[in-house]
C-alpha cells in the first residue's frame, strides 16, 4: 500500500468517527416535530401520532409544535433552515411539498432539495360530500347540475389546497360551472356545506365520518383510484365514469437535507418500527390514512412525481399565492 493510499485511509477513518460518535449519542435531548398547520388539523393529529410513538423508540421526547401559516409554508421553511442534527424535524405533507412548488412564486425552500425523507406517513383519499338533505345523490347529479344556469358553488380550505384543485380538477372531467368558494380553514369551510351555503367540497375522511354518521353530510365518491379502507362501501369517482381521477392527500416526516447519515438511520429505524406497531398502525388509519412502506430513495421519487402532477393541477386552476 503506497503512502498516498495508507494517508487516504487513515483520513476516511478520522472523518467516519465523528459521524459514528454522532450517530451512537443520538438522540440526548428532546427533538422537536414541526408541523406546519394549526392544532386539531390532520396533519397535526398524524404529527403527534408518529412523534408519540418516535419517541418512545428512540428514547426521548419528540414534542410537537404548530408553526401554521403560508399554506405550511412557514413551519416548513424553519426546518429547512434548523440545524441539520436530526432534532428538527416536520411534519410535511402533499401541500408543502408538492402543491405549494408552484403555487407560490416565492417559495422560501426548495421541496427536493432543501429536506431528507424520514417516513412516508401514509395518504389519504378525500370525500367528495354534500349537505345531508342535497338533492344531489349520485356524481352523475352533481354534473347535470353543474350544466344548468347558475352551476354549483364548491368550499375548500383555501385557494391551492388540495380540496381546491381536486375541484378544479372535477369541473375539468365533467364540465359544467363549478364556481370554488375558498376559506381560511377547512373547519368553517365543511360548515357552511353541512349548512347548505356550499353545495359541495372535497376534504379529509376522519373530519367527514362523524357527519357522515349523523347525516348532516351525505358522500358521493372518494378521490383515490381505489375505494378508501375508512369507508369501503363508498365508489370512487373512477368506479362512477369520472376519467382519470385520482387525488390523495399524503404526509411525510422530513428532517433537513445535511443530517448526517448515521442520524437519519437512526431516525427512519424509529419511524419503521413506530408504523409496524398496531397500536400506531391503528391511530393513523383512524384518520383515514392507508399506510404504505417506502425506502428513503422511493420516498425522493415519489416527491418529483407528486410536484409534476400537482403543477398540472396549480395551472389549470390559475391559482397562485404570491
Amino acid at each position: 500500500m503506497n503512502a498516498r493510499r495508507r494517508a487516504l485511509l487513515v483520513l476516511s477513518a478520522a472523518l467516519a468517527l465523528p459521524l459514528a460518535a454522532v450517530a451512537q449519542d443520538f438522540p440526548n435531548k428532546t427533538v422537536r416535530m414541526i408541523v406546519p398547520f394549526g392544532p386539531g388539523t390532520t396533519t397535526d393529529i398524524v404529527g403527534r401520532v408518529m412523534a408519540e410513538s418516535m419517541g418512545k423508540l428512540l428514547g426521548q421526547t419528540v414534542v410537537v409544535e404548530n408553526r401554521a401559516g403560508a399554506g405550511g409554508g412557514i413551519g416548513s421553511d424553519l426546518v429547512a433552515k434548523s440545524p441539520a442534527d436530526g432534532y428538527t424535524l416536520l411534519m410535511g405533507t402533499v401541500g408543502t411539498h408538492a402543491i405549494n412548488a408552484t403555487l407560490f412564486k416565492r417559495l422560501p425552500y426548495d421541496p427536493l432539495r432543501d429536506f431528507a425523507p424520514v417516513s412516508f406517513a401514509g395518504y389519504s383519499p378525500t370525500f367528495l360530500v354534500v349537505p345531508g338533505n342535497s338533492p344531489l345523490k349520485s356524481v352523475k347529479d352533481l354534473a347535470e347540475q353543474a350544466r344548468k344556469p347558475g352551476g354549483l358553488s364548491f368550499a375548500s380550505a383555501g385557494n391551492g389546497t388540495s380540496g381546491h384543485l381536486a375541484g378544479e380538477m372535477l369541473q375539468a372531467r365533467l364540465g359544467g360551472t363549478m364556481t370554488h368558494v375558498p376559506y381560511k380553514e377547512g373547519g368553517l369551510a365543511l360548515s357552511d356545506v353541512m349548512g347548505g351555503q356550499v353545495q359541495f367540497m372535497f376534504y379529509h375522511p376522519a373530519a367527514v365520518l362523524p357527519h357522515l354518521k349523523t347525516g348532516k353530510l351525505r358522500a358521493l365518491g372518494a378521490s383515490s383510484a381505489k375505494r378508501s379502507a375508512a369507508a369501503p362501501e363508498l365508489p370512487t369517482l373512477l368506479e362512477q365514469g369520472v376519467a382519470d381521477f385520482d387525488l390523495v392527500a399524503w404526509f411525510m416526516v422530513y428532517a433537513p437535507a445535511a443530517t448526517p447519515a448515521p442520524v437519519l438511520a437512526r431516525l427512519r429505524e424509529a419511524a419503521a418500527q413506530a408504523q409496524a406497531s398496531p397500536e400506531t398502525a391503528a391511530k393513523l388509519q383512524a384518520q383515514g390514512l392507508e399506510l404504505r412502506v417506502m425506502r428513503a430513495e422511493e420516498m425522493v421519487s415519489f416527491g418529483r412525481t407528486e410536484i409534476t402532477k400537482w403543477a398540472e393541477l396549480v395551472k389549470r386552476s390559475g391559482a397562485q399565492v404570491d
